[in-house]
């Protein structure tokens, strides 16, 4: 049995991922691919768990080098019990953020040490990476006013100010000029009907597993 496509969806907030990822498994089911949705940090029961405590206002303070380790460590619980068994199983795994968001936002946004975000990726994944990824670009401005538009409790992340998701935002954009052959970038100021032509046919265009 071959192995299944790994797609993951990144952007700052308000950009879409989850809508457009919710979308995107209908189609791929509808056209008999098995697959499967899922998120990051959590994924898991014991993963859901950390995120809590990294998306939660805790009492105490949590350093930016401790959220990257929290991050990693509901990643490798994630990949070890869901994520590396479906794409055996020759499953699509559409992930909602993955390592390029502890990339953008401990990395650019908080300012971790790529090194330390790296080595950690090296030894949490080693050479899986997606397949493909999908970068739901938007002005800070038109992601945060969605985001404060949706109803739910805000969380440590809903918090910071706009010059912190610029930095998030320009990290991005960086990694996918780096890598053009993996992430494509798609205007998610543009109507939902735009945005999910565009990935439709970016899905399409990666082939079968």
């Amino acid at each position: 049995m071959s192995r299944g496509r790994f797609i993951t969806f990144e952007g700052i907030e308000g950009a879409g991922k989850s809508s457009l990822a919710r979308l995107l498994i209908e189609a791929l089911k509808a056209r008999n691919i098995p697959a499967l949705l899922t998120r990051e940090p959590g994924g898991t029961a014991l993963a859901e768990r950390i995120r809590e405590l990294v998306l939660q206002p805790q009492p105490e303070t949590i350093g930016a080098e401790v959220e990257t380790l929290l991050m990693f460590a509901a990643r490798g619980i994630h990949l070890a019990n869901l994520i590396r068994p479906a794409l055996a199983a020759g499953q699509w795994v559409l992930c909602d953020r993955f390592t390029d968001a502890t990339r953008a936002y401990q990395g650019g946004g908080r300012g971790v040490a790529a090194t330390l975000i790296e080595e950690l990726a090296a030894a949490i994944h080693g050479d899986l990476r997606p397949d493909l990824t999908l970068l739901l670009d938007v002005p800070v401005e038109v992601g945060l006013s969605r985001a404060r538009a949706r109803s739910g409790a805000r969380d440590r992340f809903d918090e910071e100010r706009a010059g912190f998701f610029e930095r998030v935002r320009a990290s991005y954009l960086e990694i996918a000029r780096r890598e053009p052959g993996r992430v494509r970038i798609i205007d998610a100021s543009q109507p939902l009907e735009a945005v999910l032509a565009q990935s439709r046919a970016a899905l399409t265009a990666l082939g079968p597993s």
